[in-house]
């Protein structure tokens, strides 16, 4: 979920099992159903989010200075905010490529910083997003962000998230594709629901080709941390990511999974932010080595052509269910940056099959039946 942090209410109340948005459970992605509707929402005629004012150099903060006294909100913009450069750094260290940063502050408060690296040495597209955004939502932006299919609220909803997001894109077809979203959210007390906040977010991988070595490194540390925090977070949450991940209308997985959680406040804001801390700052240490061993991969033009339409799966995801694109669409958030996501290329074949027993089919046999790593 590219380019949108999705919420603690302003009380900091944990929600009530009877107004939560939706239940701790795995579910599917947003209730968008088509690519031309995902494409076609044209800004919002009550923008939900104020115009962006680009400027040079980030401010120290982007909080609103009523906010500074919050330990929750303020420990969550250090955290996504040294994360965005600690990783920055170790893919510039590794491509040989600076980023370019774009960053915007906002009228009333929020902003954000977008870092790209484009068409560098190992990094098709390489993208790192942290957004602070006060605004309110339509209805339809709420169950979207939420899960929720109750259509009987009605009138704007004041919110509040802050995240950090990213996708990389590498050139060779034997390095992976990596995406990973830690958010926080927050909404204001609205249409007689109380405030509500949750935590959500996770780290996935997209490869064209299947090592299952790599897997095997890359899921154990997740693993490794979920286990460390709650004992029944990974069963929970490597399911729900191959939930949340599915492309219904071809029935299989964007990818080959990893963690996703979303409305996580079942625990103190303070525990459940350290679990996605360690979650983001182990990106580094679960995915560049596997970039590393595969970027001077020798490839054919054949290979280079199945990733282009694995590619294509992942555009497909992002537009017509990706819960993150779908909010920030609906709520008038910084296009570039919640495109930032999609590559650079990308192809669809009419009809292409995998010939059984080929890589291309193994891959695919994985994103069909989601499989266990570790």
């Amino acid at each position: 979920m590219m380019g949108t942090a999705l919420p603690q209410a302003a009380t900091g109340s944990k929600l009530h099992r009877s107004c939560k948005p939706a239940a701790l459970q795995p579910r599917r992605a947003s209730r968008c159903t088509c690519m031309a509707q995902a494409a076609a929402v044209a800004p919002p005629a009550v923008r939900g989010i104020e115009a962006e004012n680009m400027v040079a150099k980030p401010p120290a903060t982007l909080l609103r200075p009523v906010d500074l006294t919050s330990s929750v909100k303020t420990r969550f913009e250090k955290m996504i905010r040294s994360a965005q450069d600690s990783i920055c750094k170790a893919v510039s260290d590794i491509d040989g490529t600076p980023f370019r940063e774009d960053a915007w502050t906002r009228e009333s408060g929020g902003g954000g910083i977008t870092r790209v690296l484009e068409n560098g040495n190992v990094w098709e597209k390489a993208g790192v997003n942290v957004s602070v955004v006060y605004g309110s939502m339509p209805p339809e932006a709420y169950r979207a962000a939420t899960g929720s299919v109750d259509k009987s609220f009605t009138g704007r909803v004041p919110f509040f998230a802050a995240g950090v997001s990213c996708v990389m894109h590498p050139h060779n077809p034997h390095a992976p594709t990596m995406h990973f979203n830690y958010r926080y959210f927050e909404t204001e007390p609205w249409n007689g629901i109380p405030g509500q906040w949750w935590f959500g977010g996770g780290t996935d991988i997209t490869p064209s080709y299947l090592y299952e070595e790599d897997m095997k490194h890359f899921h154990g540390m997740y693993k490794t941390i979920c286990d460390k925090h709650d004992p029944t977070y990974h069963e929970k949450f490597k399911t729900w990511c191959d939930t949340y991940f599915l492309i219904k209308h071809r029935g299989e997985t964007r990818g080959l999974g990893g963690i996703f959680f979303d409305d996580l406040n079942d625990k103190g804001p303070h525990e459940i932010m350290n679990f996605s801390e360690e979650c983001v700052n182990s990106v580094v240490a679960a995915y560049c080595p596997l970039v590393t061993k595969h970027k001077d991969d020798a490839y054919t033009p054949q290979q280079r052509q199945w990733q282009q339409m694995r590619r294509g799966r992942y555009v497909e995801f992002n537009l017509v269910y990706d819960r993150g694109t779908t909010f920030g669409l609906k709520t008038g958030g910084r296009i570039e940056s919640i495109l930032m996501s999609l590559p650079v290329t990308a192809s669809w074949q009419y009809d292409h099959q995998p010939a059984p027993g080929t890589p291309e089919w193994e891959l695919l046999d994985a994103c069909k039946t989601p499989r266990r790593w570790v």
